[in-house]
């Protein structure tokens, strides 16, 4: 019989999950709406639910191991969800023990991007690597870091939130409460406020004048710059300064041989790595220059739901 593990990546935006094979293979997957559930019981339940309905789906010749979680402010010692600025909850989650009730196997919860640099570590550019750092790039911005193989947790395990650095004191409001957090400038929804201030600043002709800023996304942004949209082309240089920089003050204290970058805003390749690139070799320590790769990650597929699954298999097999 085929021994399968779940992996679950929980985002602001979509939460999306699947039935992983201990080579890395995403055989079947499934996803909803974060937003839609009110209720994180609800929420819980719809993602058992749909998980059973994967099960049934594809017959009886496999079994599930257990489950793995990434999410954003995810505890890996406790399980739980706890305050984290881009879900609908509020409180502590405890999310982990709520699927162990609905599944009665193991299950492993992590931040979200520990789940991505899982995912590099065995099926992307950090395979051979034991020091480096993974960058979620999506409705917010995660930090999976890697050291001496090791994924560091920290003393309370929620180490890694690199989108809470804060890199502008006075700056933008954050979901979390503070103001000038990284992941108001870095992330889908960091670049969509950039623009917004870009728009009313300039008077250059943009097509992204027309496009309201709940439909703007990280794709639309770039398709409009690699088409000249002068607006669309500073929102990039600009938020490759800030990433730049903050990954500069990064390599100074975890020395990492990589950093990949993941997640939708990654997607505009050279338009975010070039400049991001540039600002962070301008601004590291000289002991450090030239040390560091800089690069967008090489997972295919799901890297949430892949990490995730690769976590139930990595402690599982000890």
């Amino acid at each position: 019989m085929k021994k399968l593990a779940v992996g679950i990546d929980i985002g602001g935006t979509h939460t999306v999950f699947g039935l992983v094979d201990r080579d890395g293979n995403n055989l079947v997957q499934d996803s909803i709406f974060t937003k839609d559930f009110l209720l994180f019981d609800d929420f819980v339940q719809e993602i058992v639910q749909r998980i059973k309905k994967l099960q049934l789906k594809n017959g009886s010749d496999f079994q599930i191991v257990g489950l793995g979680v990434g999410a954003p402010n995810a505890n890996f010692n406790d399980g739980c969800i706890q305050e984290a600025s881009n879900l609908p909850w509020t409180g502590k989650l405890h999310l982990g023990q709520q699927l162990r009730d609905g599944f009665s196997l193991p299950v492993y919860v992590t931040n979200d991007a520990n789940a991505s640099a899982l995912a590099e570590m065995l099926y992307g550019g950090a395979v051979g690597m034991k020091n480096f750092m993974v960058l979620t790039l999506g409705t917010g911005l995660g930090s999976g870091i890697v050291v001496n193989n090791e994924l560091v947790y920290g003393h309370s395990g929620l180490a890694g939130e690199m989108g809470h650095i804060i890199v502008r004191p006075d700056g933008r409001q954050c979901g979390c409460g503070r103001n000038g957090c990284l992941e108001t400038y870095v992330s889908a929804t960091g670049i969509k406020r950039t623009v917004s201030k870009l728009l009313a600043k300039y008077s250059y002709k943009s097509d992204l004048r027309s496009i309201p800023f709940n439909k703007m996304s990280a794709k639309r942004l770039a398709h409009a710059a690699y088409a000249g949209d002068i607006i669309a082309i500073e929102a990039f240089e600009f938020t490759g300064k800030i990433l730049g920089i903050a990954l500069a003050n990064a390599v100074a204290l975890n020395n990492p041989q990589a950093i990949f970058l993941a997640g939708g805003l990654s997607k505009a390749g050279d338009l975010l790595l070039k400049p991001t690139q540039y600002h962070m070799e301008e601004n590291m320590l000289s002991v450090f220059k030239g040390k560091t790769i800089l690069k967008i990650t090489s997972v295919t597929g799901n890297s949430g739901i892949l990490g995730s699954a690769a976590m139930v298999w990595k402690l599982i097999d000890g």
